[in-house]
């Protein structure tokens, strides 16, 4: 040191570095995809969908979270159907605040005509939830988030008639045992996904869908820069979504159906889905949980208390 030159001393204070935001990995989402459309046809009941469960169950274990399941014997215009709802939750910060539930159908619907196996309708749906499940995993939830596969959601008669109960049974029994047991107030959100693995995805805001919850995943895919994705006009669509409102749970579907002419076709297969859009569809969901985690807890972004 040179004399008469003052040198401060400064003492380095190590902070530490902020979580990385989880990726969602539409590889993976895709392989998932691929192993469940190699199956074949699953319609509720099947062998198939049984060996579409046991992978499930096994990738669910794989990622350290425990599988529960929830059987039950539907009455369907074919007779009585077995079927079987699973589910895996991953903790969160903060709670008795209840739970966020992200789910999707896992079932296809019964083509005699021709083999339908349902890579968007609804492998998709199954495949995206199962790699939620990993990409939380590593998450800081602000509440816990239980990611939840419907069976039955698929009409066993040839067309859905809106006026019966053929369809939805998976989630329909669900929510009624939650009532049944008082706990369906635990629920603070559904987050349906549905037919979101089209090549050209294009998702219309479901308008029977809760107005705020629809609006955040909306502002998150603007703010991701999936505004031409998620286009802002909207349509009415009947799903699983509606047996969770009955209940006045708030939810929303995520869904391409307008815009995808594959629907229930023999056409909905490996070459009309893509990676790329269960990659979109992931970024905006992971950048929209933090605003309706905050709507939920009445905390803002930094976790303190909103007045």
């Amino acid at each position: 040191m040179k004399a008469g030159l003052f040198v401060p001393i400064v003492t380095l204070t190590c902070l530490a570095a902020p979580q990385a935001t989880p990726k969602f990995d539409s590889g993976r989402a895709y392989e998932d995809l691929r192993q469940m459309v190699a199956i074949g046809p699953r319609p509720a009941g099947s062998a198939a969908l049984e060996k579409t469960r046991d992978y499930i169950r096994k990738e669910l274990k794989a990622a350290g979270l425990r599988v529960h399941e929830q059987p039950f014997d539907a009455q369907t215009p074919a007779g009585t159907v077995h079927m079987v709802n699973l589910w895996a939750t991953v903790p969160g910060q903060t709670t008795g605040k209840g739970r966020i539930v992200i789910g999707g159908h896992y079932d296809t619907k019964v083509f005699h005509d021709f083999p339908f196996v349902g890579a968007s309708d609804a492998a998709s749906s199954a495949a995206f939830v199962l790699e939620m499940a990993r990409t939380l995993k590593s998450r800081k939830n602000e509440l816990p988030i239980e990611l939840l596969f419907l069976d039955g959601e698929e009409a066993v008669n040839r067309d859905w008639d809106v006026k019966s109960t053929d369809h939805t049974y998976g989630s329909r029994y669900y929510v009624q045992q939650a009532v049944k047991a008082g706990t369906a107030k635990d629920i603070r959100a559904f987050i349906l996904l549905d037919m979101i693995g089209a090549r050209n995805l294009v998702v219309h805001r479901e308008q029977y869908s809760t107005p705020w919850l629809t609006d955040a995943i909306w502002a998150a895919a603007r703010k991701t820069g999936h505004a031409a994705e998620f286009k802002d006009d909207g349509f009415p669509i009947e799903d699983d979504h509606l047996e969770f409102m009955d209940a006045k749970i708030p939810s929303v579907d995520i869904i391409d159906l307008q815009d995808y002419p594959q629907w229930h076709s023999a056409q909905d297969d490996l070459a009309h889905v893509g990676a790329g859009s269960l990659q979109t569809v992931g970024d905006v969901l992971l950048a929209a949980l933090p605003a309706i985690e905050a709507r939920l807890t009445g905390k803002d972004a930094t976790g303190k208390k909103n007045n």
